[in-house]
Formats: C-alpha cells, sequence, structure tokens
C-alpha cells in the first residue's frame, strides 16, 4: 500500500504587484477622521438645522462621558 503524499498548494508571488495604493487612499480617511474629532470635540463650531435637539443632546451627552 503507497503512502499518500500532500502537494501544497502554491503561493501567491511576492512581487508585490497591485499591492501600493494611491496616496488618496489613504489621506481622504484620514481627513475625514480628523474632521470628524474636530466636530466631536467642539461642537460649537458645527452649525445644526434647527429642529434637532436630540442630535445635540446625544453630542453633549457624549463629551460628558468622554470628560469623566
Amino acid at each position: 500500500m503507497a503512502a499518500r503524499t500532500h502537494t501544497r498548494p502554491h503561493s501567491a508571488p511576492r512581487g508585490g504587484v497591485g499591492t501600493r495604493l494611491p496616496w488618496w487612499a489613504l489621506a481622504l480617511p484620514v481627513l475625514a477622521f480628523v474632521t470628524l474629532l474636530a466636530l466631536v470635540l467642539n461642537p460649537s463650531d458645527a452649525h445644526a438645522a434647527a429642529g434637532e435637539p436630540a442630535i445635540s443632546h446625544l453630542v453633549e451627552r457624549a463629551q460628558q462621558l468622554i470628560a469623566r
């Protein structure tokens, strides 16, 4: 009875083809994160529409929780 041998699957080449991202693929998420963080830290700069007190209340509550 012959022993069974297992062959390893071929791994992907390590040439680095297709691994580079354009500059904006990192810059845009970072810019969005910084903008949203600035709005959370200082919501008085964000001009919310009238009639939405629930959102401003939620932001104030989040600030209180963060400040503790």
